[in-house]
């Protein structure tokens, strides 16, 4: 009976000795003769507030969403209606996905047209259009765009400059 409690007082006593030297160790003096210093993380210094943001004010009658935007042909035909616009790689804005042909999103297609086509004269308000510098037949022709595969963007005489990776 005697053996359980002698066996906790040298496991208490051991444990205790093994605290007191692995302290010991760590506040041991330095090479150089440096004096003993508790293990400590070392000080993060405070962070230095970041620089407030630059800020530009549009007026509400210069600039104006484009997705959903209506557009016409020079000669105010119907041309559909821009759904997504596409950027490269540096963030310019290349191209516009347009809604092409069809009634209420049937028989419709998508194609894709150079950016420089487009004109923004008029667009005060959602019922202005953008005007494409392209006739229907040209549009009518144009491949249909699809999502992940290579782009076809269709041009105004002249402004497409080819994409360079």
């Amino acid at each position: 009976m005697r053996a359980k409690p002698l066996f906790a007082f040298v496991a208490i006593a051991f444990g205790a000795f093994a605290a007191v030297t692995s302290r010991a160790a760590d506040q041991t003096p330095q090479a150089g003769g440096s004096s003993p210093q508790p293990n400590t993380a070392p000080t993060v210094a405070p962070k230095e507030a970041a620089p407030p943001p630059s800020v530009t004010i549009i007026g509400a009658g210069d600039a104006h969403g484009v997705l959903g935007r209506d557009v016409r042909s020079p000669t105010n035909e119907d041309m559909g209606h821009i759904v997504d616009v596409i950027v490269d790689r540096t963030g310019t804005v290349r191209a516009a996905v347009i809604d092409f042909g069809g009634f209420l999103g049937v028989g419709s297609r998508k194609i894709v047209v150079d950016w420089n086509a487009l004109h923004f004269g008029r667009i005060a308000d959602k019922s202005d259009a953008i005007t494409l510098e392209l006739t229907k037949d040209q549009v009518k022709a144009a491949p249909e765009y699809k999502e992940d595969a290579p782009i076809v963007v269709l041009g105004a005489s002249g402004s497409l400059q080819p994409f360079s990776p």
